[in-house]
């Protein structure tokens, strides 16, 4: 990987990508520490201290935007609108036609749906940042802060317009930003501000668990979580990394003169086909309990209920929960975003078929029997994976957001694999010697 760096930074074009790159991260990182006007940034200082990396309900959000959501700065929301809306527009093209036909059009129906993405993104971010200031007036965003009602010390009317429409334009800027880099950098813009965002938060979490050690300083609870993370890191890649391949075979057509066809290629199945959208959506589903009983009055029992077995990581309701949340939406959005039956027609249009199974229905009844068998293991690959925080919990006495648990670790191993893939794709293009030397 840091050969396929180095030869990128000697290519001019490489380099200039690069640079561009690393200069949208900057910027980007910047605003994360711009405070939005209407805010205490002392009393907010203040109160993170006292939190102690106990961020609470908020804490996957804050990860995604590299720390800025608590600090309550331009990027607050950072790309999580953006996230949110392309997960819902992906769920509505398997429900709405109009949705499905623009996906078939080809760069004019994906450039359409890409518009509508960007509409869902302002809305959401309108309508999260609508909540994130109520939050934050109320003194609910730092629980058990002496100082979290004092946050937004004016609570006019103007005062909290003004820091939705600061947030929302933010959220705006983080969208430009990542298209910029997809359009003039390396790599997915989205992808490369929440890789940011995620590793921004390493270093702090690291030191974090250092001073809370005991045993020899802390070194060695440091050590420990280092090595843990490097044998997960290993792990996600070889996961990351397995693929099914179901071969497939196209029969020779005779065109005229011409002979077209004959050849042979697969389908890639991989092993986590759904990526980390399960865990995604396991967490924000049982985040709105929590969130509920936080905000409702009244010591009710099912309120009280939820307080004790849905807020704690380490409950073992929490846990059962999470783990057959996460198998669920594993199914669940690859029955959405695989389709077998269109799979199995398009082969059968263009002449292909795999080895010793019939063209049409028995080939969609195959490639869906075949993407089950290997769903499981990938499930289950990310239900444990995503229980690792739950773990270093228990033995670590760490905060909630460990720094190398099962969301981080699969969205900086998949980013970076991607992003390596594409840098070296780019070389062999540039450096390619021939079949004659």
């Amino acid at each position: 990987m840091l050969t396929a760096f180095a030869r990128a930074f000697r290519t001019p074009d490489l380099r200039k990508k690069l640079l561009f790159t690393l200069a949208i991260i900057v910027v980007y990182r910047v605003g994360t520490h711009i405070p939005i006007p209407g805010v205490d940034y002392k009393s907010v200082q203040t109160c993170i201290d006292v939190a102690k990396g106990n961020q609470g309900l908020f804490g996957l959000v804050n990860m995604f935007s590299g720390g800025a959501l608590l600090q309550i700065t331009v990027f607050a929301l950072g790309i999580m609108p953006y996230i949110t809306a392309s997960i819902i527009l992906q769920l509505l093209t398997v429900v709405i036609p109009r949705l499905e036909a623009l996906k078939k059009e080809g760069q004019a129906g994906t450039a359409k749906i890409t518009q509508y993405t960007r509409y869902l993104t302002v809305a959401l971010a309108i309508l999260q940042g609508t909540g994130l200031v109520a939050t934050a007036r109320s003194g609910a965003l730092f629980q058990g802060c002496p100082v979290a009602t004092s946050i937004v010390p004016d609570q006019s009317i103007f005062t909290t317009i003004t820091m939705v429409i600061c947030m929302t334009a933010g959220t705006a800027v983080v969208m430009w930003l990542g298209e910029l880099i997809t359009d003039r950098g390396i790599g997915n813009g989205m992808s490369i501000l929440m890789f940011i965002s995620i590793a921004a938060t390493f270093p702090s979490a690291l030191w974090a668990i250092k001073k809370q050690g005991n045993l020899a300083g802390g070194w060695i609870e440091f050590g420990t979580v280092i090595a843990v993370g490097l044998v997960m890191v290993g792990l996600v890649v070889f996961v990351e990394q397995a693929q099914r391949r179901v071969p497939v075979q196209y029969a020779k057509r005779m065109i005229g003169r011409r002979s077209y066809g004959g050849t042979s290629t697969y389908i890639p199945l991989k092993v986590n086909q759904a990526g980390v959208i399960p865990v995604i959506f396991a967490s924000s589903l049982l985040y709105i309990p929590a969130l509920i009983a936080q905000f409702s009055s009244g010591n009710s029992g099912w309120k009280t209920w939820i307080q004790q077995n849905l807020v704690k990581g380490d409950h073992p309701i929490y846990i059962t929960l999470y783990f057959l949340l996460i198998v669920f939406f594993a199914f669940f959005y690859v029955a959405i975003s695989f389709n077998p039956e269109e799979v199995a027609d398009n082969m059968k249009k263009y002449g292909g078929f795999i080895p010793g199974i019939r063209a049409g229905r028995p080939t969609a009844e195959y490639l869906s029997y075949v993407l089950n068998r290997i769903t499981w293991p990938g499930s289950l690959y990310l239900g444990l994976i995503a229980l690792v925080p739950t773990m270093a919990l228990v033995g670590f006495g760490a905060s909630q957001n460990f720094p190398f648990g099962g969301t981080s670790i699969l969205i900086i191993v998949g980013v970076g694999l991607e992003t390596v893939k594409q840098i070296e794709s780019q070389l062999q293009q540039r450096n390619y010697e021939g079949f004659l030397r």
